[in-house]
């Protein structure tokens, strides 16, 4: 089972620090050390705000990935229960950001500063990917200041279903009396 971030709305107040954390997370305390316009702010989430909630969206690393499939290339696949983009092999043509039913990608300019033929940035896609490699894992849910943001495991998705069995049960034996 591939891993995901569940936001809580209830508990969720819009700071972006998520937002933040992702990025130094993928980049580094160097950002901070830059000046403004020296590097590009690309989170692999986004904080989406109405009237009456606020909650970061971001990739649910599907089991069987619209993204992946749509692909022409190749460049997404799982690696250690996530869903990634290896924005080396990305060309840009947008399929993955259209066939995702979340609206969890992105297109970013290129970090390694690749030219297009035209002269222009190459972009490339841009998503969640649980902080592959990073120690601690997903930085978002180590920042946020609310706990409102949790990783979903399959140990948690299995006591979750254990513990609402054991529930159900419970209350069926409770309306027999």
């Amino acid at each position: 089972m591939n891993y995901f971030v569940k936001g809580n709305p209830d508990l969720c107040i819009g700071c972006r620090t998520c937002m933040i954390g992702c990025v130094v997370a993928h980049e580094g305390a160097k950002i901070f050390q830059m000046k403004p316009g020296e590097y590009v702010f690309n989170p692999k989430l986004d904080i989406v705000k109405t009237a009456t909630i606020t909650i970061p969206v971001q990739c649910k690393h599907c089991e069987n990935p619209a993204c992946m499939n749509a692909c022409p290339v190749g460049a997404i696949e799982v690696i250690d229960n996530a869903v990634v983009v290896s924005q080396n092999k990305c060309i840009g043509c947008k399929t993955c950001m259209i066939a995702c039913p979340y609206g969890a990608i992105d297109m970013v300019v290129s970090s390694d500063g690749s030219k297009q033929l035209d002269g222009n940035s190459r972009m490339v896609a841009n998503k969640c990917d649980l902080c592959t490699g990073i120690e601690g894992g997903p930085a978002c849910v180590r920042v946020c200041p609310t706990a409102s943001l949790k990783l979903v495991t399959e140990e948690a998705v299995e006591t979750s279903v254990s513990n609402k069995r054991m529930a159900a049960a419970i209350s069926l034996t409770q309306v027999k009396e």
